[in-house]
């Protein structure tokens, strides 16, 4: 059975034989070395085999030295094959170019379907969508994966609140959700402002209520800067055991700006590692067979000592399949590592930089960071260690409900 194994790549004849006996040719060929298998005797003077195409030369020298007819019945195997296609090159030639037709635009971007959305939002959605290269005519493997775009589209346009993307045959389908603001017509009740915070007041904005505190006064968390009882004193409000007079309760609405102070420490070291990417790069692209990676351009080596790698990776289509075949990309980064030193100054500096901001972040962009101060500096273990001290001025009121029963 191994002298058979391979015989269609190197072609094999079925020869029929007649005379006498004609299995005893057969037996004179297996006695010559010459391979025959799946021997069959159609009658008393007929037989046919199976014998390798490079056999027949001789084959044809054994037949000469005996009285038996020799005719061929059926020639299989690539070597025939491959004879028929080239004999038929202009079909074969068109049928190549129309699967690598169909191939083709299986692999091409044909429609963008966007639904969910108002009209000037799809406007919106199909601009970026451009710009990252996803239109009619694109080939689908310099595009991004489904994950990445509805990444990019809930970045770049604000006023998405969720978007979907999927990718079937030849089509993308995106669909949205529009952010919605809803005003929020809150009923409020009765209630009073109170500190968050302990600070100075500095400025004071009370559009309703009963102002109980005044500019240049300091008060700690939790007292009450504006009343949402009207017609109440700040001597009846010191005075418990005094007769009430008639109030009115409101909802105590304003801004109460106050010099508040936060102390604050943070450690800077001397000598730090940075780990940055020069700028240059080299591009790789393959077709992928699995594992299997076949160069298709970018042969060359990069000459980078240290690099950082993207991939991607894209299969083809044919139709509605995918298949096996990839068509992949690596983005070859060189990188470098920095070894910054750092004076005392610029240390210190780079640590008043980095509490400012770290506050600014903590607080919100209102409040105001009028003044830094270093209390305490030292120099330990290649690190600089600073207690620094801001005064900031911010609002410190918050509502408090005020309890009708009281």
């Amino acid at each position: 059975m191994k002298q058979t194994q391979g015989v269609f790549f190197t072609g094999y004849v079925t020869i029929k034989v007649t005379g006498h006996h004609p299995e005893l040719f057969f037996d004179l060929c297996a006695r010559n070395g010459i391979t025959v298998w799946n021997i069959r005797k159609v009658d008393n003077a007929t037989c046919t085999g199976n014998v390798k195409l490079a056999h027949i030369r001789n084959i044809r020298a054994l037949r000469r030295k005996t009285i038996y007819k020799l005719s061929f019945v059926n020639k299989k195997g690539l070597p025939f094959l491959t004879k028929m296609v080239m004999f038929r090159r202009p079909l074969v030639i068109g049928l190549i170019l129309s699967m690598l037709f169909v191939f083709f635009l299986s692999n091409v971007v044909w429609d963008v379907k966007i639904k969910g959305v108002p009209l000037d939002i799809e406007k919106k959605i199909t601009t970026q969508l451009q710009s990252y290269g996803i239109k009619p005519g694109a080939f689908k493997f310099n595009i991004g994966s489904p994950g990445d775009i509805q990444q990019k589209l809930l970045d770049d346009i604000p006023e998405l609140l969720w978007v979907g993307v999927s990718e079937k045959g030849t089509t993308y389908h995106l669909e949205g959700v529009e952010k919605t603001t809803v005003e929020e017509k809150e009923k409020k009740g009765p209630r009073n402002l109170v500190a968050t915070k302990e600070g100075e007041i500095v400025k004071m904005f009370v559009s309703k209520g009963q102002p109980i505190v005044k500019v240049h006064d300091v008060v700690h968390k939790g007292d009450l800067l504006v009343s949402g009882e009207l017609g109440k004193s700040k001597e009846e409000e010191e005075d418990e055991s005094k007769e009430q007079t008639a109030k009115e309760l409101v909802a105590a609405e304003g801004e109460i700006i106050a010099k508040t102070w936060y102390e604050t420490e943070v450690i800077i070291p001397l000598e730090a590692n940075y780990e940055v990417l020069t700028g240059e790069n080299k591009k790789k692209y393959y077709l992928g067979f699995g594992d299997f990676l076949l160069p298709v351009w970018g042969f060359f080596d990069h000459e980078f000592d240290q690099v950082y790698k993207e991939s991607s990776q894209k299969n083809f289509h044919f139709l509605k399949w995918e298949l096996p075949i990839s068509f992949v990309k690596h983005n070859i980064q060189e990188k470098e590592f920095v070894n910054v030193e750092r004076t005392n100054d610029e240390a210190k500096a780079e640590a008043i930089k980095q509490s400012t901001k770290d506050l600014q972040e903590k607080l919100g962009h209102e409040a105001e960071i009028t003044f830094e101060k270093v209390l305490h500096e030292t120099i330990d273990n290649g690190k600089v260690k600073l207690t620094l001290y801001f005064t900031v001025l911010e609002d410190i009121a918050k509502p408090q409900p005020l309890s009708q029963g009281d």
